[in-house]
């Protein structure tokens, strides 16, 4: 590279670094994060999953809530009980499965109970919600009551949500929403879920 290039190339980079820096230095509020992860696509899970161990890596607690995939081994959940993760399961499997209203109704509300103690401790850091946006919009958990929960929940404890079709009340509650939209899956070819990539 030329010097007139490289002088170009640094002039560039200290711009964009000075609006890096601004807005670090604007951003000095100190509160628990509400995170939604929605969409259709593969990884809202896993991105959750993600930030747990994050959390569990900086010798914070974390807790987890699963409503959907209770059935399956779950290598997040394999990994972090072991680093203390606290993991409640709804264990009815897939609801389209079960096909019991009734029954899944009563198994969302005991998770949800537990997920509601979570969400009063002051102790635990990150609480992960994992797939209740069903059981929201199949109406076997309240909206208001996650919303009242999450809002009042320890000013420094943070939350994610994940699931498909997150309710826009929630959306407009949370700090952060990311979407993950799905561009190709190779469920879609035909090809079996892996162990270790897919659960």
């Amino acid at each position: 590279m030329s010097e007139q290039n490289q002088d170009k190339h640094q002039q560039r980079q200290q711009k964009v670094k000075q609006k890096v820096d601004e807005r670090i230095a604007a951003a000095q509020k100190e509160q628990g994060i509400f995170q939604v992860i929605t969409g259709n696509g593969k990884g809202k899970s896993t991105s959750g999953f993600g930030t747990v161990a994050r959390a569990v890596g900086h010798g914070m607690k974390a807790a987890v809530c699963q409503f959907i995939k209770g059935t399956w081994e779950c290598g997040e959940r394999n990994l972090l009980e072991k680093a203390g993760v606290e993991f409640v399961i709804m264990n009815t499997g897939f609801t389209w499965e079960t096909q019991n209203k009734e029954s899944d109704t009563v198994a969302a509300q005991v998770t949800w109970q537990e997920a509601k103690r979570m969400l009063k401790d002051e102790s635990i850091n990150l609480v992960m919600l994992d797939e209740i946006t069903y059981m929201i919009t199949y109406g076997y958990i309240d909206l208001d009551d996650v919303l009242e929960a999450v809002s009042s929940r320890p000013a420094m404890q943070s939350v994610i949500i994940t699931g498909r079709g997150a309710h826009r009340k929630l959306t407009d509650l949370a700090d952060t929403v990311s979407e993950v939209r799905n561009v190709k899956h190779a469920f879609d070819a035909g090809i079996k879920a892996q162990k270790g990539f897919d659960y």
